[in-house]
C-alpha cells in the first residue's frame, strides 16, 4: 500500500476555470471514454474503495474533480466523455471545458488518458491526445481493463497502439492497466510522481509491469 496516493482525499468541484483551486503547486489530470474505468483506475492508483465515484452509468463526472495528495500536488478526475446519455449542449459544454483547462492550467503537469483496451483509439480517443499534445504535456496512456484480454491480445494491442502514437510528447508513456488485477499500478504512480515533483517520490518504486 503506497501512503503518497493513500493521502489522496477529494478537495474540491469545479463546472469552469473561475471555481478551480489556486492555480498553484502542480497536478495531472485524468481523461477518458465514459465507461472506460476512469474512477476504477484513480480509486486502485490511491489504494482506496471510494474516492471516485464509480457507475455503471457512462458520464457520471460532470465537473473537474480535484484529490489532494498534499498542499502542492493534486490528481484532478475530467468529466468523461462519448457515450454520456446528455444533451449535445451539455457534451458541448464539457468539451469546451476540458479544453480551456488543458491549453490555461499552469500546474498542470501531465494528462493520464485511459482508454478500453478493447475498443481504442476512437475518434474522441484521438481528439483528447490532440489536445494534451497541443498543451506539449505528458501523456500517460492507459489501455484498461486489460484483465479481459489473454496476455497475447494483451501485447498486440499494445504493438497496434504503440505504432498508430508515433509522435506523442517527450515523457510520455504506454502502459496495459487493469484495477482488478493492479496491472500497471505502480508504473502508473511513478510516472504520475515523476510529473507531479519532476523526480520520483521517494516513497515509490517503479515496477515492471
Amino acid at each position: 500500500m503506497n501512503p503518497v496516493f493513500q493521502r489522496a482525499h477529494f478537495l474540491s468541484a469545479a463546472s469552469g476555470l473561475d471555481h478551480a483551486p489556486p492555480d498553484t503547486g502542480a497536478e495531472v489530470a485524468f481523461a477518458g471514454r465514459s465507461n472506460a474505468g476512469k474512477s476504477s483506475a484513480l480509486n486502485a492508483l490511491c489504494h482506496q474503495n471510494r474516492l471516485a465515484r464509480t457507475s455503471k452509468t457512462p458520464g457520471r463526472t460532470q465537473q473537474l474533480i480535484f484529490f489532494q495528495l498534499d498542499d502542492e500536488h493534486r490528481l484532478v478526475d475530467l468529466p468523461g466523455y462519448g457515450f454520456a446519455k446528455v444533451s449535445v449542449a451539455i457534451k458541448t459544454g464539457w468539451q469546451q471545458l476540458m479544453a480551456n483547462y488543458l491549453a490555461e492550467r499552469q500546474s498542470l503537469h501531465g494528462l493520464v488518458v485511459l482508454m478500453d483496451i478493447r475498443h481504442p483509439l476512437t475518434d474522441i480517443d484521438r481528439q483528447m491526445l490532440a489536445w494534451g499534445q497541443d498543451a506539449a504535456l505528458p501523456l500517460l496512456v492507459l489501455l484498461t481493463k486489460a484483465d479481459k484480454l489473454k496476455r497475447g491480445a494483451v501485447d498486440r494491442t499494445l504493438h497496434q497502439v504503440r505504432r498508430e502514437l508515433t509522435e506523442l510528447p517527450p515523457g510520455s508513456q504506454l502502459l496495459a492497466f487493469s484495477a482488478t488485477k493492479a496491472l500497471g499500478i505502480e508504473s502508473s504512480q511513478a510516472w504520475i510522481s515523476e510529473q507531479l515533483t519532476r523526480q520520483p517520490l521517494t516513497l515509490l518504486q517503479s515496477d515492471t509491469s
